[in-house]
């Protein structure tokens, strides 16, 4: 049996080795090693899988290429890396550094029906594979006959460019299609041939990077325009409520009138004051509601933290190094969560702090969890690469088990005992007042709904520049743009969440903290319906694996958006509620 000490020694290893990751992503690696002359070169074989497809991927040795002798190396990146579907294995061909290649024999594939019938689909459903990039075949129109005639790619040509000890970049060009035949012999070769280049170290993943497209006039007209879009909402909004308000307090603090012109204003007097005894009444399902709010809040800190760091150490050049950062940083800000979620929860009159608590550690995770075992599943039926190793997933969970939660549990304390005293400006009264029925565009599910279109309005070009970098092979870097467009959505957010709970509180409807936090939440909806949009009109996907897991993932991000946003309108609504009935007399 494993003793506590050994085990927290696992734990901290776990841990130090993921922070690391983080720091030092390319400490060591193949990617920065210096050679020397006749120096043995490793070329790693990943992956395979339609073009179409991104997610869809298998092992590269899936298809009946030329297999490595004996046990060949398996190279395991980082936690994101796996989480990312790549299985790295030595391909053992002959490379050595600054030596160049004739056209060298692999092997030979013996076409039989079924290694014809594998190239062949793969050449039907445009199969690439990952050294870099590569095609395993064309179809060519056969004049003769109303089948179309699959070639096979028979010859890798590799080219390498260095600076003088490093690599720079390697180029994947094919020659030499061959029909596929069966009962015919394919002789597989090679060749490699190196180039010196002035390109930097530093300067080499430039040439992956799409300048033309992520730089295009329109992207920076979106940041323009989201921008101008700031400037006007919060100036109208600054200038209608604040003179709004002016007025109701004017009228409201009136002590020097008659009798008369008191009574009339009496019964004139309606709107948000009236409401007054019953507007910081405990919402509905607290712990819920805490629980979300207080994710929400780590979140947005965690997604600020990750744009700050892919800016500074561009996070983009390391595979998976985005998805580790992330997992890592959510662990850590976990504290966040349990404090903003424990100290609301105190605040509004809680008593069942362990179950709020406990929600706000595992609601988000959980979630995310119940989304990932189902494409997993499917995944491990398809026998794709994308299936996440059982090893990863205990990874995983002692990172939530010894980490998150726990820093979860000390934030709540820690937010109850500082932050839990109850300072409302307003008593609550014993009788919760009638609300009146209001027109329906006053309702709570309206408001919720107007809510979102603003802030989506804002964020959707950049929607389009993320969507199409994750499901088109293209290297999103312009985490800058990435970083205005998000500080825009948090302004709009509450600027757009803080009208909607004013018209609200007009109406007489006190109900605001869950309204005021599925408007701003409701963004998340529209993204969802932009990304059905998208998958029908922008990609060429097809089939159940890779349907199922682009509305996975996009529902899994749609979930964490709504709850970013929900939370930081419903703390911008919390702030304009108090400030308003500050100055107001509250029986």
């Amino acid at each position: 049996m494993v003793s506590t000490a050994r085990l927290w020694q696992l734990i901290y290893l776990i841990f130090y080795t993921l922070v690391l990751a983080v720091i030092l992503p390319a400490l060591a690696a193949d990617s920065d090693h210096k050679y020397q002359q006749d120096d043995p070169v490793t070329l790693w074989v990943n992956k395979v899988g339609p073009y179409n497809n991104p997610q869809e991927t298998y092992n590269y040795y899936s298809l009946p290429y030329c297999k490595p002798s004996g046990n060949a190396a398996h190279k395991w990146g980082g936690l994101g890396e796996v989480l990312g579907g790549n299985e790295l294995i030595d391909s053992q061909l002959e490379i050595k550094f600054q030596k160049n290649v004739e056209k060298k024999s692999i092997c030979e594939i013996n076409l039989d029906d079924a290694v014809v019938k594998q190239f062949q689909d793969a050449i039907i459903n445009t199969y690439w594979f990952e050294f870099f990039m590569g095609f395993v075949g064309e179809t060519h129109a056969d004049k003769n006959s109303d089948h179309s005639k699959h070639l096979l790619y028979t010859h890798k040509g590799i080219i390498l460019k260095y600076n003088g000890d490093q690599i720079i970049h390697v180029n994947l060009t094919h020659d030499s299609p061959k029909p596929l035949e069966v009962g015919k012999k394919l002789d597989m070769t090679y060749s490699v041939k190196w180039i010196p280049t002035n390109i930097t170290f530093a300067r080499r993943f430039d040439v992956y990077l799409d300048y033309p497209f992520f730089e295009h006039q329109i992207h920076w007209f979106s940041i323009f325009n989201s921008f101008m879009m700031v400037i006007f909402l919060t100036g109208l909004v600054s200038m209608i409520l604040m003179r709004t308000l002016r007025n109701d307090y004017a009228k409201y603090a009136r002590e020097d009138d008659d009798l008369e012109t008191l009574e009339r204003d009496v019964s004139e007097e309606s709107g948000w004051k009236l409401v007054h005894g019953d507007v910081f009444r405990p919402p509905r399902n607290l712990a819920v509601l805490s629980a979300v709010v207080g994710t929400g809040a780590q979140l947005a800190l965690l997604v600020l933290l990750v744009i700050l760091m892919a800016i500074v150490a561009m996070l983009y050049i390391g595979r998976g190094a985005i998805i580790t950062t992330f997992i890592v940083n959510y662990a850590l800000t976990s504290f966040v969560s349990g404090y903003v979620s424990g100290g609301m929860y105190s605040r509004s009159g809680g008593k069942s702090w362990i179950k709020s608590m406990i929600l706000t550690a595992s609601l988000f995770p959980f979630m995310c969890f119940g989304i990932g075992f189902v494409l997993n599943t499917i995944a491990i039926f398809y026998g794709s690469l994308a299936a996440i190793p059982f090893g990863t997933m205990v990874v995983v969970f002692v990172i939530w088990a010894f980490i998150s939660f726990p820093l979860a549990l000390l934030g709540t304390v820690v937010g109850r005992n500082w932050s839990g005293a109850p300072n409302n400006p307003c008593r609550v009264k014993t009788i919760p007042r009638p609300i009146p029925e209001k027109k329906w565009y006053l309702t709570p599910s309206i408001v919720s709904l107007m809510g979102g279109l603003l802030p989506f309005g804002s964020i959707f070009i950049e929607m389009y520049f993320v969507f199409t970098s994750f499901w088109n092979y293209k290297v999103y870097y312009v985490y800058g743009f990435m970083l205005l467009v998000f500080i825009i959505l948090l302004i709009v957010t509450v600027c757009v969440t803080i009208v909607g709970t004013y018209f609200l509180l007009n109406a007489e409807n006190y109900h605001w903290q869950w309204t005021s936090f599925c408007s701003a939440a409701s963004t998340a909806v529209y993204v969802y319906l932009y990304s059905i949009y998208y998958y029908y009109v922008k990609t060429k996907m097809s089939g159940f694996f890779q349907t199922s897991f682009y509305f996975g993932y996009t529902l899994m991000f749609c979930i964490g958006l709504g709850i970013l946003c929900g939370a930081i309108g419903y703390l911008g609504s919390t702030l304009f509620v108090r400030r308003i009935y500050r100055n107001i007399k509250c029986d």
